[in-house]
């Protein structure tokens, strides 16, 4: 059976990220009760360390700040203080990495904790595998991946909140571009994706995360060269990370990932095989028919989650492994490439040739 979480179970340290959303608003001078509607919290006092919040809970709160500040800048300045946090010890284990690898790794191995709405992925080079990161107490870590000739870290949602999508995203890029540059002390050459059209001004993109901007990109991606991954950082302490590595490990029962990114993961496991909803609600350990009440209420549908996973793996096969239509859609099962084409246009709204050609241009 697959261990997940939904978006009404309560795991979500009250004290973390929802406090971070809190001081920066009310440093904005908000009111308690126009950040606090609907959220279940009350402005009494600040919560406590024993209180959690679900998902649904804490998107409220976002969408609560979000509105209320209305400003362009308001997600990127959160990103700003997000990474590494103060979440026990897998932040401590960021401040202690050794290099950009192995920092990309427990963010991805420790995202229910350090990202809880949405999921950060590497690809290995050479495999359709989804890894979210292993935690590894050397330099080598297991979720490095070239992409094209560049190293790719992409976000998927977690728990179903598109109207948040782009502040979560711009958050996020925000976090792990600072966070690097804090640690690595200089700014790196990150390559921005972005799963949306270019806003009528981009200049607080430009601001805090730099000029290499790409939109209407099929996924939400950051993009470096690999010679970036195993450069020291000067903060990096070979004893420190190994102790603060081993305190990650004994917290990782309780990282247990959400139903969307359990299934995200299932069907990059058995993308070969065909995978169908009665097989994939058999693997989770409930009905066809509950399955689709718990895709229902994260805002999906079993197809649509089958047809981002076949968009990403095709997308992967095109620019790493330089796959042409024939061989992508004999790889995920499709009768004829004619086919395979149809079905990724229906994806990704683009034929593969325009993709192709201008997704990783330049």
């Amino acid at each position: 059976m697959i261990a997940y979480r939904q978006s009404h179970d309560s795991f979500i340290v009250a004290r973390h990220q929802p406090a971070l959303l809190l001081d920066y608003a009310r440093s904005q001078e908000i009111s308690g009760e126009q950040l606090l509607r609907g959220t279940g919290l009350t402005d009494d006092e600040p919560p406590g360390a024993h209180v959690l919040l679900a998902p649904q809970q804490y998107l409220q709160l976002l969408a609560n700040v979000m509105r209320a500040l209305a400003s362009s800048d308001t997600s990127f300045l959160l990103g700003q203080q997000m990474l590494p946090g103060h979440y026990g010890a897998l932040s401590h284990a960021l401040l202690q990495a050794q290099n950009l690898r192995q920092a990309l790794d427990i963010l991805c191995a420790g995202h229910a904790r350090l990202c809880p709405l949405l999921t950060p992925r590497w690809r290995e080079k050479g495999t359709q595998g989804s890894t979210q990161g292993g935690i590894h107490g050397g330099t080598q870590g297991g979720s490095g991946s070239t992409h094209g000739g560049m190293a790719v870290l992409y976000w998927t949602d977690s728990f179903g909140a598109p109207s948040q999508l782009p502040a979560l995203v711009e958050m996020h890029m925000t976090a792990v571009t600072a966070m690097c540059r804090w640690l690595g002390g200089e700014r790196l050459p990150w390559r921005y994706c972005l799963n949306r059209s270019a806003p009528s001004h981009v200049e607080q993109h430009e601001a805090h995360l730099g000029s290499d901007l790409r939109f209407n990109c099929q996924f939400d991606a950051m993009l470096i060269d690999p010679v970036w991954l195993d450069r020291p950082w000067p903060r990096g302490n070979a004893l420190a990370s190994a102790a603060a590595l081993q305190g990650v490990a004994a917290e990782a029962p309780a990282l247990v990932p959400s139903l969307l990114t359990a299934l995200y993961d299932y069907l990059l496991d058995n993308i070969r095989l065909g995978p169908t909803l009665e097989g994939s609600a058999a693997a989770f350990d409930v009905s066809p028919a509950t399955f689709k009440r718990h895709l229902a209420r994260h805002g999906s549908h079993f197809q649509a989650e089958l047809d981002q996973v076949r968009a990403h793996v095709a997308i992967h096969l095109f620019q790493v492994r330089g796959y042409d239509n024939e061989a992508v859609a004999q790889y995920l099962g499709f009768h004829d490439a004619t086919n395979f084409r149809r079905s990724f246009k229906r994806w990704t709204g683009l034929v593969p040739s325009l993709l192709r050609d201008a997704l990783f241009r330049g």
